[in-house]
Parts: structure tokens; sequence; C-alpha cells
């Protein structure tokens, strides 16, 4: 057919300053695909002003209007955007032997581990900057300061590019450390780990029940509490009456950073399939989504009770798509931010870079940070765990801190 690989995905540059770049994806479909495509998006900090989809469940064809940056990498978004697209062959009828319940081989974990002479304010922020551009993705991070003011940090990571046993690829991530850190940095190794050490870093596997009470409940509330999405109601409804196949699901909402992924992971959640779909966001932040919808059956979404419970879902993820609280942990004051897990086992991109960068902003330090994972409410959330230190005098009120941090992980900035 003359049909290229590459030509499942095909990115078009913006004309002019302010103009957004064209996505489009052309491609065999999956349940779940869009979900994967604006998590990579969001991935490469990049925010969707429009959307529009198309499939007849075997073929899709894909836009997205993306507003880039400058230091935007678009030849690395194409190559791992195509690397969640099914091949063609899934739709050629050609299949090859897998054993059943073969599950896909997990990534390596290595410890990143360095010592620092000396805290300074932003120097977490400026590690996991590095180690985002080396595309080495933070699955926990142990950072301690020592009584005499010295830092350890033990970030136990994966790489995208698989390269990360090699000495070159070693060699690369601690000079680029030494580069970023100057002469902060007096030590840094590379190790591959077992699962057995990961799971020793963890630290506690139990949360305080003052946390999980509030910050973790899936009530939705009534008016519209501190932290939420007060100047623009959510709307979520349900139309069965318009297509003889499909569930139209429209949503009205205040834009936010990471929006759509977070429509597509609860839709992928829950096993539904995104047969058209369009999204629109104005200068005012005012969203529109319109998406025809079926179960994973080919059936449209007739059950009441699926109906609310899929609509309730949908409010909450836009409502707190992460949970941001400040809270007293003995005479010190503890950051608590939490984001739902996948089904498919992954978090959030961008959390703990965001956190880290609006911490710098508010020129507020850094003592320790946990990551870890709990089940809560029978949900997996990915949370984490900063200890201030307001050592310097300079705290700032835990209203002001709270806000700065969701303002910058929700875009609003």
């Amino acid at each position: 057919m003359g049909f290229l690989y590459e030509d499942l995905v095909e990115i078009r540059p913006a004309e002019k300053a302010g103009d957004p770049t064209v996505i489009t994806v052309n491609c065999p479909d999956k349940t779940g695909l869009g979900c994967d495509l604006c998590r990579i998006i969001l991935l490469f900090g990049l925010s969707i002003s429009r959307g529009d989809a198309l499939t007849d469940g075997k073929w899709c064809y894909i836009v997205f209007w993306v507003m880039g940056r400058p230091t935007t990498r678009w030849a690395l978004l194409k190559k791992r955007l195509l690397e969640v697209c099914p091949s063609y062959l899934s739709t050629s009828g050609i299949s090859y032997f897998r054993p059943e319940n073969q599950q896909p081989k997990q990534p390596d974990i290595f410890l990143l581990k360095f010592w620092c002479c000396y805290d300074r304010k932003g120097l977490l922020h400026d590690v996991t900057e590095v180690l985002c551009e080396l595309e080495l993705t933070i699955k926990r991070v142990k950072v301690s300061t020592t009584p005499d003011g010295r830092v350890m940090d033990l970030f136990f990571v994966t790489d995208t590019r698989e390269l990360l046993h090699t000495k070159k690829r070693q060699e690369e991530t601690i000079h680029h450390l030494r580069v970023a850190l100057r002469d902060t940095i007096m030590s840094c190794e590379v190790e591959l780990v077992g699962p057995e050490v990961t799971a020793c870093s963890q630290g506690s596997p139990f949360l305080p029940s003052e946390i999980t009470g509030d910050m973790f409940s899936l009530e939705l509330p009534n008016g519209h509490p501190s932290g939420s999405i007060a100047s623009n109601p959510i709307s979520v409804t349900m139309d069965n009456t318009l297509s003889p196949s499909h569930t139209l699901v429209q949503i009205h909402c205040q834009d936010h950073k990471g929006l759509i992924y977070d429509i597509m992971r609860t839709l992928k959640d829950y096993n539904i399939q995104v047969s058209y779909g369009r999204f629109f966001a104005n200068s005012k932040r005012s969203c529109e989504v319109e998406l025809f919808v079926r179960q994973a059956d080919e059936k449209k979404i007739i059950d009441p009770n699926k109906q609310n419970s899929l609509c309730s879902r949908l409010r909450m993820e836009l409502l707190h798509p992460l949970r941001v609280s400040v809270v007293s942990r003995g005479p010190d004051t503890e950051l608590l931010v939490a984001n739902p897990v996948e089904l498919s086992g992954r978090g959030r991109p961008l959390v703990f870079y965001d956190v880290t960068l609006a911490l710098k902003i508010l020129n507020t330090s850094i003592f320790s940070v946990e990551i870890g994972r709990h089940m809560i409410g029978g949900r997996e959330w990915e949370v984490y765990r900063i200890l201030l230190d307001e050592g310097d005098g300079c705290s700032l009120p835990r209203k002001k801190l709270e806000e700065g941090v969701r303002n910058r992980l929700m875009g609003w900035e």
C-alpha cells in the first residue's frame, strides 16, 4: 500500500507564534488509545486546546491542536506517540503466538544515589528537571537532610530508552546531574536494584486516618469546597436518543492541565470505547466535550446505575484530578499531594516535577520526601509526602502554599 509506519503520526508545526501545533494520528484503534496519547502529550508539557476523533472500531483518525513550548522536542514526541499506536498488522489478520496470560515485561528499576554537601532552595526540582529531560521516570524518592546540612537523595527510576544498564547511559546521567548541581554534588552512583530493595524504601504503607478521611473522599461535595473548580461548575450528562448505537456524553467544565487525559483515563478504566469525540477550550478556559461512546460489548450505556456511576466518577475526576493538602506532622508542616493510578498501573505524569517547581517559586525548602502507593477506598493512589523545612523562618501561610502548589499542578499559574 505504500503506507509507512512513520505516517501513523504527523506533526505540523505552528505557522506563527501563538498558533497551535497540529498532531494527527491515523492508525488502528484500540480501547484506551486516546488515554495513552493524551498521557504522552501531557508528559511533554503540552496543553490541548482542541481535539477531534473518529473511529469505526478498527481504524481511527485523531487530531490534537496543542500549544507547545520553545524547548519541545517534537521528533522525540512523535517517536513516543508512535510507540503506543497499534501496528497496522493488528487489522490485517496476521497474528503472532503469545502464551495466554503473558504479562508485559516490567522495566528494570535503577537506584540513583547521590550526596550533596549542602541543601538549597530548588535543588530537588533541578534534579527532577534533569531526570525528566533524560526520560528517566521517577518511581520512588527518598530524600533526607542530615543534622550537618548534607542531603542524601535516593531516586528509584526506570529508563524509557531502556539503556540505563549501559556504562554510557549511566555516565551521561551523572554528567547532566553534575552540570545542573555544579559544586553542590559530592558523589553520584547508579545501580540496578531488585523489587525487594524498592519495597524496603517505600516507608510506612499506612497513612494517618485524618488524612485518608477527607483528602481521599470519593463523595461529591455539596457546593464548591476550597480547592475545587468553583468559577465554572461541572456538568456531565448522557443522552441515548441521538444515536441508534452510541451514548452521547456531554461535558462542560473549566479547563485544567491534563483535562482530556483525566476524561480518557476514566473511560479507559471503565472499558468504554469512544467512536467520535470533539473537544474545544476557549480563551476563558471554558471547555466543551462531546463523546459518542459505547461499552466493550458494542452496546449503548442503558443501565441507569452504570450511567450514574460513570457520570459521578467523571465529575469527581474533573473536580479533583489531584488532591493537595497541607497538614501538621507533629511540630512540622507536611505537604501532601495525591493522584489516582490508572488500572494499568501508570501514575500521572510530571506531578513531582510540578510540585518541586511550585515550591521553588514559593521559595520554600524541602527537608524530606517520600513517594509511595496506597490502596484507599478501593483505589490505588500515588501519594507524595513532602516535609517542609521551615528552619529559615520564611514559612508561608498554609493556604497560600496549598493554592500555589495546586495552581501549578492544574496549569492555572
